[in-house]
């Protein structure tokens, strides 16, 4: 019998994307389709551009995830080519389907073991990588709040005053930068293993430590540059702050467990960027940001999605006519002559020579 959890996530993600899409159609119900094409057209080619960029630099430091997680492992057989091309295919799905309905675990299972990898390794590697995504969080996020206390209190209408007071968000950055201190002790001084319930947290050697607080914050950084550079000069408060509302809507979304955070995302990220709905421009703004968010998602979530299913489509093509090939061969072997005294081909052919016609 199914697990209740593997039934309940799905439709906590679906409930989540029919409410965030319902408060953002009350946002964006007066949002003209002229009003959303003007925001596209206004954005400069060379931004276009810039957030392609970001986007290559995203995706390269998600490949470098699990390169860094092969080291740990102790594998370096596997060429930098597939490994990119694994990571770059379960990215892609599962930020786009969501890890709740599809796992980026069975795409990696399936192309790691090709390898040599074991179940085992493979669960070990998918376990780092999200680590070190859990961990770049941490890093960038507590830089946030603790470089600009204020900027939690974008978020009052969805978060209480609390923790959009500023003194309570320096030491929320704090605590956050204060857990990636001690996982950096714990991997310098060789810790025990961290165990919580039934979670092991191994640390791992300061080299792999180290390319982590390289890699995580670079994929993250490279995502919210998509965005970054997508927003018109007029209403982009800058990278920082783009930086913590992006880390912000990202997180819920993926907490909400909606595929591709679809609502979510969106809803999260306009209500931080505190457009007034008095103000006459107010509907221009929001389709600025919209088209912002659009292009992000159309880079760093539809595009790679449509190239990972051909590939996945390709290598799946290519294992299946290897096992069909492994077959035929296997069976146009001819079987062995069958030899026993006196049954020889040399033998016969004496005994058929000697006999009368």
């Amino acid at each position: 019998m199914k697990k209740i959890s593997e039934f309940l996530w799905p439709i906590i993600g679906l409930g989540a994307v029919v409410v965030s899409c319902y408060l953002l159609y009350g946002q964006l119900k007066t949002l003209s389709w002229v009003q959303l094409q003007a925001a596209f057209a206004a954005i400069p080619l060379h931004h276009f551009l810039l957030a392609a960029v970001s986007t290559l630099v995203a995706y390269a430091a998600l490949a470098w995830y699990d390169r860094i997680a092969l080291i740990h492992l102790g594998v370096r057989h596997i060429g930098w080519l597939f490994v990119s091309l694994c990571s770059f295919t379960t990215y892609a799905l599962s930020h786009n389907i969501g890890a709740s309905v599809f796992s980026g675990a069975l795409v990696r299972y399936r192309a790691y073991t090709s390898k040599g990898l074991s179940a085992a390794q493979v669960a070990v590697l998918v376990a780092l990588c999200s680590f070190t995504f859990g961990l770049g969080t941490l890093l960038l996020g507590g830089f946030c709040l603790v470089y600009d206390p204020y900027l939690l209190a974008r978020l009052d209408t969805l978060l209480p005053n609390v923790l959009t007071n500023p003194t309570t968000a320096r030491i929320v950055g704090f605590v956050m930068l204060g857990a990636v201190a001690l996982y950096v002790l714990g991997s310098v001084l060789h810790f025990r293993p961290l165990t919580i319930r039934s979670f092991k947290v191994e640390y791992p050697r300061p080299g792999i430590m180290l390319r982590q607080l390289v890699a995580a914050p670079m994929e993250l950084l490279g995502a919210a540059g998509i965005i970054y550079f997508a927003l018109p000069d007029s209403l982009n408060p800058g990278f920082i702050p783009v930086l913590a509302m992006f880390l912000a809507s990202f997180s819920v979304a993926l907490a909400s467990h909606a595929p591709g955070g679809l609502g979510v995302f969106e809803l999260v990220f306009l209500a931080a960027m505190q457009i007034n709905p008095e103000d006459p421009s107010a509907a221009t703004q929001k389709a600025a940001v919209v088209a912002a968010v659009l292009i992000f998602r159309l880079f760093y979530l539809l595009l790679p999605f449509a190239v990972a299913i051909v590939v996945v489509l390709l290598f799946e093509r290519s294992r299946l006519a290897g096992a069909i090939s492994s077959r035929k061969g296997a069976a146009e072997v001819p079987e062995p002559p069958l030899v026993a005294p006196g049954l020889e081909p040399e033998a016969i052919e004496r005994r058929l020579e000697k006999t009368p016609v």
